[in-house]
């Protein structure tokens, strides 16, 4: 058994490693306390890519670096997915992990965005323990990169990861929004 599957075996769950979806992903755009999240889904239902909407361009760039030239077209979030979103967003943390995620990414990536399923609302990891977690100690910056290389931001919890310190680092969707998911998970950052 390698690592990796250990690691996916261990959380329970994981990032799925996707194929290009065919050419064509579905864009949803739902509101949330921290402004509106654009979320991208394939025809199976399966979450590719969440961001903030004003990070839009970004999520475009990304989703062409992986998959190519793709289209998108509006059509709504599958019913589970939206369900699970809105309980979080009202302190239900426990339907998140409900929601089938894939992206595309190379084996170390995977093996980060993987690793971070494991991280529970209300607990953050500094990048060390997640570099040690992949069983790659000496790969905190590296790790540091494919944290913030992860396209599906609240559902894979790249914001529980914080600097060895506890301080707020690094977050593509910016700091406060970092401090406020923390916040909303009841995180004792100095525990």
């Amino acid at each position: 058994m390698t690592l990796a599957d250990q690691i996916t075996q261990d959380a329970g769950r994981t990032v799925r490693r996707s194929p290009p979806p065919g050419g064509r992903l579905h864009l949803d755009r739902i509101p949330s306390p921290m402004g509106t999240l654009l979320l991208v889904h394939d025809g199976d239902g399966c979450v590719r890519a969440l961001d903030f909407d004003d990070y839009g361009p970004r999520m475009r760039r990304l989703l062409e670096r992986h998959y190519g030239p793709i289209e998108t077209c509006d059509a709504p979030v599958p019913a589970p997915v939206r369900a699970a979103l809105d309980a979080y967003f009202l302190r239900d943390f426990s339907l998140l992990d409900t929601i089938p995620v894939a992206a595309s990414g190379s084996e170390f990536q995977h093996r980060v965005w993987t690793a971070l399923l494991r991280i529970g609302p209300g607990e953050t990891w500094s990048y060390g323990r997640l570099a040690a977690t992949i069983g790659a100690p000496a790969a905190s910056r590296a790790v540091g990169l494919a944290n913030g290389a992860n396209p599906i931001a609240v559902i894979v919890p790249c914001h529980r990861v914080i600097g060895a310190n506890g301080t707020l680092t690094g977050y593509g969707g910016g700091l406060d929004r970092k401090r406020w998911l923390l916040q909303h998970e009841e995180t004792n950052l100095f525990s």
